[in-house]
């Protein structure tokens, strides 16, 4: 937890952090196709499981790249996924 937390307040000192995503909940619903189906989930594939989420700021995709770079997760056979938001 501490090299999380060190991480974190790197990402925070250096003037990254958007906002902290909170931990996602095991549980919730999918609406799935057409038919607008409702099942319970989210049930995806464990390797396809988001854990949680930051939103940072980079000056480009090169930046938050490095900035991931620094994530614990990784220090095991852990992904970090980075999605640039599309403004609507």
């Amino acid at each position: 937890m501490k090299k999380w937390m060190d991480w974190k307040d790197a990402l925070e000192k250096d003037g990254h952090i958007k906002q902290l995503g909170e931990r996602l909940d095991g549980t919730g619903k999918v609406v799935r196709g057409k038919a607008k189906a409702v099942t319970d989930g989210p049930y995806v594939e464990v390797k396809d499981s988001i854990q949680g989420y930051m939103l940072l700021e980079a000056k480009d995709m090169d930046q938050a790249v490095e900035l991931a770079k620094g994530c614990p997760v990784l220090e095991g056979d852990g992904t970090v996924e980075i999605r640039p938001l599309v403004s609507m």
